[in-house]
């Protein structure tokens, strides 16, 4: 083997071995902690949606809010059961008499959670720290501009 294909081998599995380790380095550094301020780097524009006959607002997210899409996080608000029996549940910023659907607060400060199989049963405005897959949304009216998939309660 010329010396020119050897270095070019060595400095090939030395390119493999640092990208390996940065991988590895990046999945053990686990949730990104991330709060409700982090989740107001967002701007709402009033849109008529032709399907449903009504104004809705539309977020366009920012760049910090971009690069936590699809990243696992870890948040911790209050839990407000919307569908109890069939295991539809928000995380709310503030309290239930404060959030997003009573007038209080803003869109931003609401989020749908996709709760993982076998999870306990939540009551209104307990306060949880969860774990999941960040996901933007700005087409889905049905569904929270921000959600939480593959969400599980963090026990201290």
């Amino acid at each position: 083997m010329s010396s020119a294909k050897a270095i070019a081998l060595v400095l090939g599995l030395s390119i493999a071995q640092l990208w390996a380790i940065s991988v590895q380095g990046q999945e053990n550094q686990g949730p990104i902690k991330i709060t409700w301020k982090t989740l107001q780097d967002v701007q709402f524009k009033e849109r008529y949606y032709k399907e449903a006959e009504a104004w809705f607002l539309f977020p366009t997210f920012g760049k910090s809010l971009k690069n936590l899409d699809g990243k696992q996080v870890e948040i911790k608000g209050y839990v407000i059961p919307i569908d109890a029996e069939g295991g539809l549940y928000a995380l709310s910023a503030f309290p239930f008499s404060a959030c997003y659907f009573c007038g209080g607060a803003g869109p931003e400060s609401v989020m749908s959670l996709k709760l993982k199989k076998g999870h306990r049963r939540y009551k209104t405005d307990d306060v949880v720290t969860f774990r999941g897959i960040f996901k933007l949304n700005d087409t889905d009216i049905n569904d929270f501009n921000y959600i939480l998939r593959n969400a599980e309660e963090v026990r201290n």
